[in-house]
């Protein structure tokens, strides 16, 4: 197995996680060639498909590849799905998984099998909103809201897409929703790619995904700026780079995090949400079973969202483990 970004934030929970269960048959890979000898890895650059082709010949036998990184095309999960390597992808921009989604049926050709929407959001979101839309009984619309820790350890590929997100022009309006352990938050429209691929997965039409900080504060001010327009600025590579540096340096709150979906029917109205810490580290836990699922054979080969596999329905509650705790709310009743 290549963990492509082994190193990082997520990655380096991915090579721990599945080395522990498959030992001396995971390899990490990245762009620091100093940094993956290190580790015993090899030198990988998803941005250069020819050089990926050549370190998968001389690695010989690679059953599965895990993205930690998002490739800035679908060349390098064509290159995997065309030789039947297995695909698990942590990428979280919804053209990227659009473009890789359109392989199934050269994955399915190949009997390889790709799992998109891998981590927390995407990926626990997506879970939740199927829970949330089949309990009532096929939702008319999803209302997801994800809190993130602003003293958690966020991986600098993660920290760029969402000043990015924060960029994007929105349609949809801020939104006052109850997290558990931290109260009466407002979240603000931001362009998770959950919100794009639930209403092909699910069939439902309205699904928005909205975006707080546990510091009320930086909330304030990052979409005070969006407001103001001054973000389309990061547009460019200077000012993008600075404000992910800003980021980075900044840890006013905690590690936590905490997810809710809301889905609605008519009058019906389920909810569920669930909480824990260290949110990259989450996602190396979700990515690491998902490739365990992957290699036990028991998802047919195609391109899928972690959503549409059965065998990673139950995927939230094994999380208890770690320090992820599950809530279900009684579901209510009433206007939306």
């Amino acid at each position: 197995m290549l963990v492509v970004g082994g190193y990082g934030a997520v990655g380096a929970g991915v090579t721990s996680s599945l080395a522990a269960r498959f030992p001396g048959r995971v390899v990490p890979g990245g762009r620091d060639e100093v940094r993956v000898r290190r580790l015993g890895g090899v030198r990988v650059d998803v941005t250069d498909t020819a050089a990926f082709r050549r370190a998968l010949d001389e690695l010989g036998d690679v059953t599965a590849v895990v993205l930690c990184v998002e490739p800035p095309d679908e060349s390098v999960a064509r290159l995997c799905l065309e030789r039947g390597v297995h695909l698990v992808d942590v990428g979280a921009t919804a053209r990227h998984l659009d473009a890789v989604a359109a392989l199934s049926r050269t994955a399915a050709a190949n009997g390889a099998v790709a799992v998109l929407s891998v981590g927390v959001a995407p990926g626990l979101t997506n879970l939740l909103a199927r829970r949330a839309h089949e309990a009532v009984g096929g939702a008319e619309r999803i209302d997801i809201t994800l809190l993130l820790g602003t003293g958690d350890r966020h991986g600098a590929d993660a920290l760029r897409w969402t000043v990015a997100g924060l960029a994007e022009p929105v349609r949809e309006v801020p939104r006052r929703t109850g997290l558990p352990g931290y109260g009466i938050r407002t979240a603000h429209p931001f362009p998770f790619s959950d919100q794009h691929t639930l209403p092909n997965t699910l069939g439902v039409a309205d699904v928005t995904t909205r975006l707080c900080l546990d510091s009320r504060a930086l909330t304030a001010a990052l979409f005070g700026l969006r407001r103001t327009g001054l973000l389309r600025a990061v547009g460019r590579p200077r000012a993008l780079r600075s404000l992910t540096g800003a980021l980075h340096r900044v840890h006013l709150g905690r590690d936590g995090f905490a997810v809710r979906v809301d889905a609605w029917r008519g009058d019906r109205h389920a909810v569920y949400a669930l909480t824990g810490r260290e949110q990259s580290r989450v996602t190396a836990l979700v990515a690491a079973r998902v490739t365990r699922e992957v290699l036990a054979g028991s998802i047919p080969p195609g391109v899928r969202h972690i959503e549409q596999v059965p065998a990673l329905q139950g995927l939230p509650g094994t999380l208890a483990a770690h320090g992820v705790t599950l809530f279900r709310p009684a579901a209510a009743r009433g206007r939306r």
